[in-house]
């Protein structure tokens, strides 16, 4: 066996992996507008949500983005970057904090009725390209706006080309069930088990 034998070998295999990959791409469709959920226990959903927004507004394509927990009052890194672009981005941090921190079901009832009204305002504009509904799960979770309606609204009024993204853990199976994407981020470690808490640059 010379010297040679193993990347000819590696050569042709991966030469019959281009091709059967090949055949796979060319029956593939063109592109439509993608309802994205990113869930589950780890880090990470949100995190991956903006790289999609970063990546429009590198295209020059204008998002928009309703933070349904988040406060107004918070200083996040990516309200500051995203605030370098108004004429890209449209952002609406519209919630009070966590739920432990409110401690009042109908005040967050209320907060989140407003965003996802504004929240459907962002998804029927022409303008926006991608639309993220950032811990809109959360705000599903505990009720606080019924799954149903937003599940009809996302399937049937959002426009065939947009992008919408929802973050956020335990994703209703309602919304899972008429996604066209859904990554569950698995927590395996977390630093706040350390007794590590969240930094600037990494959690906010």
């Amino acid at each position: 066996m010379t010297e040679l034998d193993p990347n000819a070998r590696h050569a042709e295999k991966m030469r019959k992996h281009k091709e059967a990959k090949s055949k796979i791409l060319a029956a593939k469709t063109d592109g439509k507008g993608l309802l994205i959920v990113h869930t589950g226990a780890g880090k990470g959903k949100t995190t991956a949500a903006l790289g999609m927004v970063f990546r429009h507004i590198a295209y020059d394509w204008p998002v928009g983005i309703v933070q349904f927990i988040k406060a107004p009052s918070w200083e996040t890194g990516e309200a500051r970057l995203l605030a370098r672009f108004p004429e890209l981005v449209t952002l609406h941090v519209m919630g009070e904090g966590f739920t432990w921190d409110t401690q009042d079901r109908a005040r967050d009832i209320a907060v989140a009725r407003a965003a996802w009204e504004r929240a459907k305002e962002l998804i029927r504009d022409e303008r926006h390209r991608l639309v993220l509904l950032d811990e809109l799960n959360i705000v599903l979770r505990y009720d606080y706006l019924p799954v149903e309606e937003v599940v009809a609204f996302l399937r049937d009024e959002k426009p065939a080309d947009k992008h919408v993204v929802v973050t956020g853990r335990n994703a209703k199976p309602e919304l899972i069930e008429v996604a066209d994407l859904v990554t569950e981020m698995t927590l395996v470690k977390h630093p706040f088990r350390a007794g590590i808490k969240a930094q600037k640059g990494v959690e906010y």
